[in-house]
């Protein structure tokens, strides 16, 4: 097969378009919808892990459709009528099965590694400081999964040249992919069915935690898979007797059966933590992760002057240090504050965005009325209380009126609410200073209980409601 006859295939046949629409689709998806890929520490573009775990997460629609547009392209001798003229010709089988095969294989692993070529040069333009190669296998693994799923779908409309084949695989394949695909409902992505038939299925679930991983067990064990699908579908495709089918589906056997006993049974095992995106660099006090370093020069000294302020109000129950909440979290888990340490989630759009003195203030509020509520968004840990943490963020940094950490606007608080804290802001700034550290220290210790900080009438010194 040399490059001519590639060349000839690839313009006159169906080759060319899963690759296109591979590439095309997912492109549209990414750069025209502004979506939950473009949110957070781990969207598509912000780490390199992330960003494959992305593309492949879209295999959920484009592995069926690729399955089912092999199996049309293997419908092409049948419907040319031509499949009983080509079986007299002298090559062999396998030479004529290699060059659709091979075109299609070339077109796809292009289109695919197009896509993950121009999310890498995001990544690496980007402000990340963290790379590494342990996203190599998963976007391998989603490049075979294309190229073995058209592979298969081609043998088996050459095995079963029916109309009905290529829309029956694709349904087939697109109800089992979402019915099996891991959900991001706990602290790690899991399905509702066994684990190891689950992960039969390429498509990954969207990436939450920038610092998941797919592990070791799953890449051997999906490869192994998938490679039996590859020589089962190229088998199909060759075969020219009955016997020589019915052999060509022992790869297929062979491949789900070491990749079953390999693949791991739980999710636990499925998802792990990267150690060296996880890995702890300091700056003094502020701490943050391997993967997360880029912001680093921002966070330590505005960490410092927060810790600082935090001492003045505090004393010594104040935090001391700064460092990034590693703990990984279900979307509706509530969170455990800590009173040793500021928790910073680079996931929270307020942390994430903010510079200077925005950042320092927010710092201080956190430290202060640590944010107890669960996770209920991809970009935040839900509502934070802002009214609570502007004021006394506001107290421990002496503004003459309490400066609120987002617009009003921004939440969904009520004006009355915000009525509400201008009334508790000046009952506190009356009292006495030392009845004013009184009330933050009781704000502080409920916050850190989780229990009733959110109270503006503790800050105004009334019974908490």
């Amino acid at each position: 097969m040399n490059g001519r006859v590639v060349r000839v295939e690839l313009k006159r046949s169906l080759a060319p378009w899963p690759g296109l629409v591979v590439l095309g689709g997912s492109l549209a998806v990414f750069c025209l919808v502004d979506g939950i890929w473009w949110q957070g520490d781990a969207g598509w573009t912000a780490q390199w892990t992330s960003m494959a775990l992305w593309t492949r997460s879209l295999l959920a629609f484009w592995w069926p459709l690729v399955v089912g547009t092999g199996a049309v392209y293997g419908l092409r001798d049948s419907r040319s009528r031509m499949t009983e003229l080509l079986t007299t010709t002298p090559l062999p089988p396998w030479r004529r099965a290699a060059l659709p095969a091979g075109a299609t294989a070339l077109v796809l692993a292009s289109g695919f590694g197009l896509l993950v070529l121009v999310g890498a040069v995001q990544v690496a333009l980007g402000a990340t400081t963290y790379t590494s190669l342990g996203w190599l296998p998963v976007s391998l693994v989603a490049a075979l999964s294309l190229v073995a799923g058209a592979v298969f779908g081609m043998g088996v409309a050459r095995a079963v040249p029916s109309v009905l084949t290529p829309p029956a695989l694709t349904v087939f394949l697109l109800l089992a992919t979402l019915l099996l695909r891991p959900s991001n409902e706990g602290s790690l992505p899991s399905s509702s069915a066994p684990n190891r038939l689950a992960l039969l299925v390429p498509a990954t679930s969207e990436p939450r935690e920038v610092l998941l991983t797919l592990s070791g067990s799953v890449h051997l064990g999906q490869t192994l898979w998938l490679l039996g699908l590859l020589a089962a579908g190229f088998a199909l495709l060759s075969a020219a007797t009955r016997r020589a089918r019915l052999l060509a589906v022992a790869p297929v056997l062979v491949g789900a059966a070491l990749a079953l006993v390999i693949l791991p049974a739980t999710a636990r095992d499925t998802y792990v933590v990267d150690k060296t995106a996880a890995a702890s660099v300091c700056d003094g006090p502020v701490c943050v992760t391997q993967a997360n370093r880029s912001h680093l020069p921002e966070l330590a000294p505005r960490g410092r002057d927060a810790l600082r302020v935090l001492h003045d109000a505090l004393g010594d129950q104040a935090p001391t240090s700064v460092r990034e909440d590693t703990r990984l979290h279900a979307l509706g888990d509530d969170r455990q504050p800590s009173g040793d340490a500021v928790l910073v989630d680079f996931d929270d759009p307020l942390i994430a965005r903010a510079t200077g003195a925005e950042l320092t203030r927010l710092l201080v509020a956190q430290g202060l009325a640590p944010n107890c509520a669960p996770r209920t968004t991809w970009e935040g840990r839900g509502q934070l209380d802002i009214p609570v943490q502007s004021i006394v963020a506001s107290w421990a940094l002496g503004d003459r009126r309490f400066e609120a950490l987002q617009r009003p606007d921004t939440y969904a608080y009520s004006p009355r609410t915000w009525a509400d804290a201008d009334a508790a802001w000046k009952r506190l700034t009356a009292m006495s200073p030392a009845d004013q550290r009184s009330r933050i220290a009781e704000v502080h210790t409920a916050a850190l209980s989780c229990t009733g900080y959110h109270e503006l009438s503790m800050l105004a010194g009334e019974t908490p409601r």
